[in-house]
């Protein structure tokens, strides 16, 4: 019931129009998202935490006065306590009803900013940093890698919206060292999007990657001065081999 309100506030882009960019031209993760769709009125953006919290605690009470539970003297304590959390929002100018009534809308224009990608980029051959995640090849044996844009994305940190993390092929039989391995990818970028499950870290996890890029150059980045400071574990090799080993299931401990 409250699934929508846990969905992620996104971060305006700010972009004019769609973004294109010259072949093997260096290419900055905020380019990604189609632009057209970013900008959108979300009134659930303006919300303090504290609104927040007590929209969601009005949502909960309401939910629970429509069922059938609790005791007389429980009924009425909640009916008090959501007259009094409706008062509060109403007194900075907030409407319970109208903001249930937007949900649906912003759930789905959140969706569409998070799974857009740029048609400006679709076929452009660009040059992109970011952090390997190897995954299971493909049926006909290419090697396939995740990238992200920060170390620790889909295991220490929850997965990139999906037009965040692109599924890459592989050429050359090269395969990350260990998950999150920093690179610099040259490569033909695709709007091609796929969903796909595989063992990360700690379990299975949803790859949900808006794009697709073939490519043709890897520049590992493990040693270049200027680089990410993470550092990956024993564990983080030899999970990335094993999931080269056995196409993304889970390691027995």
């Amino acid at each position: 019931m409250t699934a929508w309100l846990k969905i992620l506030p996104l971060a305006l882009l700010g972009f004019i129009g769609p973004v294109s960019a010259a072949p093997g031209a260096a290419l900055d993760w905020a380019a990604l998202p189609d632009p057209s769709v970013q900008n959108f009125d979300d009134p659930f953006r303006a919300l303090t935490p504290e609104q927040f919290d007590d929209l969601l605690f009005a949502v909960r009470l309401r939910s629970r006065l429509q069922q059938d539970v609790g005791s007389a003297e429980d009924r009425q304590k909640w009916q008090t306590l959501l007259m009094e959390t409706e008062d509060a929002l109403a007194a900075d100018q907030i409407d319970v009803d109208w903001l249930l009534s937007q949900r649906e809308y912003v759930s789905e224009r959140r969706n569409r900013a998070n799974t857009s990608g740029n048609p400006g980029l679709d076929g452009q051959t660009v040059t992109l940093m970011g952090y390997a995640i190897p995954a299971p090849p493909d049926e006909d044996g290419q090697s396939v890698a995740y990238l992200v844009p920060k170390p620790g994305m889909c295991s220490h940190l929850p997965p990139p919206a999906p037009n965040q993390m692109i599924r890459v092929k592989l050429r050359n039989g090269w395969t990350p060292a260990y998950t999150h391995e920093p690179v610099r990818l040259t490569g033909q970028l695709v709007i091609d999007p796929s969903d796909h499950e595989m063992n990360v870290v700690d379990g299975l996890m949803p790859m949900r990657a808006t794009f697709r890029m073939d490519v043709d150059l890897v520049e590992t980045l493990e040693n270049q001065e200027g680089q990410s400071t993470w550092t990956p574990s024993l564990r983080d090799r030899l999970r990335a081999a094993g999931s080269r080993k056995t196409r993304g299931a889970p390691l027995q401990d």
